[in-house]
């Protein structure tokens, strides 16, 4: 049976003493995760369009207001302290059964179809197209665009400058598919390894039981911890060229796409109790509540962050690291959990969003960026704005990918 992309892909139930991989049901509350996970980074980057601290394609001017801009910047820092971890974790669950079935060289194969061909289609057509799309528009300030001023010629010779212009790939949402291209191939090394030392079934059948608090917070902390020593040379939201790549947080991505494969493994995602999922929910709001005198104590009240706490030999960096750690795990265990109690099942909507989730993950620049550049002129305060054009932005991505997966060739690219 196919399995999709991996991360953004539909989850198995786990086997524990076959030798012999067989389909598997639906695990239909991680499907709705990832979804929900996916409609989190349409509507962040569409909030950045419109006044989030951040980088992206195209943001429109205006002021925001001292809270509204507080607020951003921490739903900033949530997002990256968890968002893409659960996608790796999720990822990693999703991997070995596709393993299992394929083999390495098939599944490696399998990996360079699924993620090589969307990766290469982005960066060869659409990204170039986005940016063409904001260097046209222009503006007062060229605000988003690669050049000094408006672009005045074609596409045709844009693409020709495009590649002098950006000097990087695997930008924009593509980076994913890139880093997990790397740990799939890290992955599978391993399991050659492993199933060449102690046999494949032995791999498959040594199941361990799902392991306490206490080992979860040692290992947020040794997460953090290592998070640390790798940012003193690797800073955050700094990318690496040509391949783009942040590898500041490439421990998280690490970790949890091995507790994700030892989860598959193990049945440990079933495994999590309600009990267990209330002391992390603890540990979340904690975890939450310390942002804002974590902030301050970063200098935030001066009206900037100590570059500190974005890595270096630095006890800022210390702090956020190890903050990090048990704040993305925590958000991961009580969302997993409370998905599992309250959505695992699907209606014909989060069915259909379900089918269409890879496609909008690559697709929602070359969407939502037209989109807020068509109503560029519509002048309203940008978090009403905002507010008005997420669920229009959202239910486009959902309803272009859609129809686009009706095509044969576009739904054996897009899942």
């Amino acid at each position: 049976m196919r399995t999709e992309t991996a991360g953004l892909e539909s989850a198995r139930t786990p086997p524990h003493t076959e030798t012999r991989p067989r389909a598997r049901p639906r695990l239909a509350y991680l499907d709705n995760v990832r979804t929900a996970l996916i409609v989190g980074v349409v509507t962040l980057h569409l909030g950045i369009t419109y006044g989030a601290p951040a980088e992206w394609y195209y943001k429109e001017g205006g002021e925001l207001s001292p809270a509204v801009s507080l607020l951003w910047f921490i739903i900033l820092i949530l997002a990256i302290s968890f968002a893409m971890g659960l996608f790796m974790l999720i990822a990693g669950y999703c991997t070995p059964a596709a393993y299992d079935r394929k083999g390495p060289g098939l599944f490696m194969l399998d990996r360079l179809k699924r993620l090589g061909i969307p990766l290469l289609i982005f960066e060869v057509l659409i990204n170039p197209l986005v940016h063409y799309m904001v260097d046209t528009h222009g503006g007062e300030d060229c605000t988003g665009s690669l050049y000094d001023c408006q672009y005045q010629g074609t596409f045709g010779q844009y693409v020709v400058d495009y590649p002098r212009a950006k000097g990087s790939f695997g930008d924009g949402p593509v980076w994913f598919l890139e880093a997990l291209l790397l740990i799939s191939a890290a992955y599978t090394l391993w399991r050659i390894t492993a199933d060449r030392r102690s046999g494949a079934t032995a791999v498959r059948n040594r199941v361990r039981p799902l392991p306490g608090n206490g080992s979860i917070a040692l290992f947020c902390l040794a997460m953090g911890l290592v998070t640390f020593v790798v940012r003193i040379w690797a800073r955050v939201l700094v990318f690496y060229e040509p391949c783009h790549l942040e590898f500041a947080h490439f421990p998280q991505y690490i970790a949890l796409f091995a507790v994700g494969a030892m989860a598959y493994r193990h049945n440990w995602l079933e495994a999590l109790s309600d009990r267990q999922a209330r002391t992390w929910g603890w540990v979340m709001l904690a975890c939450l509540l310390s942002i804002v005198p974590v902030l301050i104590s970063f200098g935030a009240l001066s009206g900037e962050v100590a570059e500190g706490a974005a890595g270096g030999l630095a006890w800022e960096s210390l702090v956020y690291s190890v903050w990090e750690g048990f704040m993305g795990v925590s958000i991961c265990i009580t969302l997993l959990v409370w998905f599992r109690r309250r959505f695992n099942g699907q209606g014909w909507l989060a069915g259909a969003m379900n089918g269409s989730t890879f496609g909008v993950y690559v697709l929602h620049p070359a969407i939502i960026v037209p989109f807020a550049l068509t109503f560029s002129d519509v002048q309203l305060d940008p978090t009403l704005k905002y507010l008005l054009a997420a669920p229009v932005a959202v239910a486009l991505c959902y309803v272009v990918v859609g129809a686009l997966r009706k095509v044969p060739v576009a739904r054996s690219i897009l899942g």
